[in-house]
């Protein structure tokens, strides 16, 4: 099990890359998060970072346990929907902060969260525990798909 901890970073070093969407425009994204209107459930901004550090560390060990179980070749389905899912993971920053697009946020995250939904089914096959560890991931990004259309929907610069 020792020799399995270095490939177990290097997943969930390599699922972080999904953050640097986060991390290029995070001084504007406080600032711009800041002067929204926001419903009232919305979450405080300090509290992004820290939950998507969980959810980081939680997808990068489902995604380590995939390979593990049948490596590269032989979970080249399960692992290219998680490689899709990073992309769109990272794409939604762009659109919400860079763009600052509602529409464009809101077509992109239920994209992502359609294909967190698939490869959350598709680890659950491979390995329950894999998927298991795929749903606060998913509950996280319906939470932000209802929390980004409720703020495109109030805040009308937001086309």
């Amino acid at each position: 099990m020792l020799q399995s901890i270095p490939s177990l970073i290097a997943w969930i070093l390599g699922t972080s890359v999904a953050a640097v969407g986060g991390a290029v425009t995070a001084k504007s994204a406080n600032e711009f998060y800041g002067m929204l209107q926001k419903p009232v459930w919305a979450p405080p901004g300090w509290l992004f970072g820290p939950a998507w550090t969980l959810l980081y560390i939680l997808m990068g060990t489902a995604a380590w346990r995939v390979w593990r179980d049948a490596g590269f070749s032989g979970a080249k389905v399960e692992l290219s929907f998680y490689a899709v899912q990073l992309v769109l993971n990272m794409a939604w920053s762009y659109f919400f902060f860079v763009r600052r697009t509602g529409v464009g946020a809101t077509i992109e995250v239920l994209a992502l969260w359609l294909s967190i939904a698939i490869t959350l089914v598709l680890f659950w096959r491979r390995d329950v525990l894999a998927g298991v560890l795929f749903v606060p991931y998913l509950a996280w990004v319906t939470f932000a798909t209802a929390l980004t259309i409720s703020v495109w929907r109030r805040n009308p610069t937001l086309l």
